[in-house]
């Protein structure tokens, strides 16, 4: 395990570590001198505004990708969700894909650069779907949603010119959780090719579990301190060092067996990329075919940072690899 902070400089216990790549180091300087602060200080609006502001991160927007916003079924209700065609009267594969953001923020528009890059890379159709987030709809609401979404965009699937016979459920962040939970959902329910988790966060918080979250807890993007927040939220108030139940948490899933091949993505300066290699080898020792892929110098969240960061079109480009190899 390694100490590191955001002059880029990393020190090992045992043997030499890769450092902080110097462009995110460079991009992590400079939103400190914007004012960048936790989000437990600035409340839940002016985290969703922050969030929504730091689109200026992801670069030029991708075009030839035809989008189509559309209503689908939710857990109480229908909810919106884009449409990414990469290729219109063509049918191609399914990926419905659940956006970043702590549960509490992160939106469909936040996700759309990322979401463009990756239906035009993979050629798939990837569906954004716009759950409902807490404090006002609290853990199970946001997962129901995830449930009820993919159950009926699988049903719709030729509707949008797309093939359920070919689908993955996928996310990032706090979207990465939705789907891990909502595989284990629908398992014998749909037949789900793969499950795609970039930086997945998959249990609260536990620095003697999971060293990462004490070695990245500050200076990085995401911290302890952030992750504790959301995950409160999410868990309508309710401590998250208490037991939490596996549909919130699917690091505690007991039963593994019978999910989809699984892709997973973590960066080495994260505090949850610990618990992302955990969840890959669990579901190894369950006989699930895992890849996954660390990022050793990159800090969380970096999908949402193509502009800034060249590794980011390294991630779109295995995320596209992914899908592909899901639909052959």
């Amino acid at each position: 395990m390694t100490r590191a902070d955001a002059t880029g400089t990393a020190a090992a216990k045992d043997g030499a570590a890769p450092a902080l790549a110097p462009e995110a180091a460079d991009l992590l300087r400079r939103l400190i001198e914007l004012g960048m602060r936790p989000y437990d200080e600035i409340g839940v609006l002016r985290a969703r505004h922050a969030v929504e502001s730091s689109r200026w991160m992801q670069g030029d927007k991708l075009e030839g990708v035809s989008t189509r916003d559309v209503l689908v079924a939710g857990g109480d209700g229908r909810v919106p969700a884009r449409v990414y065609h990469p290729d219109p009267g063509t049918t191609l594969p399914l990926t419905v894909w659940f956006h970043g953001g702590g549960w509490v923020a992160g939106s469909v528009a936040y996700a759309d650069r990322p979401c463009r890059a990756i239906a035009k890379e993979s050629g798939t159709v990837v569906v954004s779907v716009e759950y409902r987030r807490p404090p006002e709809t609290p853990f199970p609401g946001p997962l129901d949603d995830a449930v009820a979404a993919t159950t009926w965009l699988a049903e719709h699937a030729a509707d949008l010119g797309a093939d359920a016979t070919h689908l993955t459920i996928a996310g990032d962040s706090a979207g990465g959780n939705l789907a891990a939970a909502a595989a284990r959902r629908l398992r014998g329910r749909l037949d789900l090719q793969r499950q795609l988790l970039v930086y997945p966060a998959l249990a609260p918080p536990d620095p003697e579990k999971h060293p990462s979250h004490s070695h990245f807890a500050q200076g990085y993007m995401l911290t302890a301190q952030d992750m504790a927040w959301f995950w409160r939220h999410y868990l309508d108030g309710r401590d998250p060092v208490a037991p939490v139940p596996p549909d919130a948490a699917p690091l505690f899933t007991e039963d593994l067996d019978g999910l989809a091949p699984t892709s997973i993505a973590v960066a080495g300066f994260d505090p949850l990329r610990d618990e992302g290699m955990a969840y890959a080898e669990r579901l190894r020792d369950a006989g699930i075919d895992v890849h996954l892929r660390e990022w050793p110098e990159m800090i969380h969240g970096f999908l949402g940072m193509g502009g800034e960061l060249a590794q980011t079109a390294e991630l779109i480009a295995w995320i596209a690899g992914e899908l592909k190899a899901a639909s052959t």
